[in-house]
């Protein structure tokens, strides 16, 4: 049997290996299943499309810090409740050494310097870091901290636990 491919199909499989090819670049870096940095993620991530409320700590309504806090607390590190006190423990870590279970503190108020805001990295590649963290907007979603917004209101990161 004689197979004829058209342009069109062979577009298409050569695009959808391109993409394949490209989508697998890059350094990746994940944590093992067994690792703390893994129940931090995967309790962050239960918390997905769970409403945003100032203050709080519930599946109900949650902020920022509160998915922090819980995530962090389902592996016995017990961290102040505001992303302000969070943003004083642990240590910092340089931007390209940004690794999943690390948590990225920025100024989303007025003042340009003053940490109002903070997510957990949820994969970090070069030059891509996505990060998990309750949006007043979205409730508790992922961002791409290459996003302009995040980019612009980022402080630091740090790690708030030994690896």
């Amino acid at each position: 049997m004689k197979r004829i491919y058209s342009p069109s199909t062979t577009s298409f499989f050569l695009c959808f290996i391109a993409l394949f090819v490209l989508g697998s670049c890059g350094s990746k870096r994940r944590v093992a299943n067994s690792s703390p940095e893994f129940t931090i993620i995967e309790t962050a991530k239960s918390y997905r499309g769970t409403p945003y409320r100032y203050g709080g700590t519930t599946r109900a309504g949650i902020d920022c810090s509160a998915l922090v806090y819980h995530s962090f607390a389902s592996v016995g590190v017990k961290l102040p409740r505001t992303s302000t006190d969070q943003s004083k423990m642990g240590k910092k870590i340089p931007e390209h050494k940004i690794t999943p279970g690390d948590v990225l503190f920025f100024a989303t108020g007025k003042k340009k310097k003053e940490v109002t805001h903070t997510g957990i990295v949820t994969e970090g590649r070069k030059n891509e870091v996505r990060f998990i963290h309750a949006s007043t907007s979205l409730g508790v979603t992922e961002d791409y901290l290459r996003n302009s917004y995040w980019t612009k209101a980022f402080l630091f990161a740090k790690r708030l636990r030994s690896k």
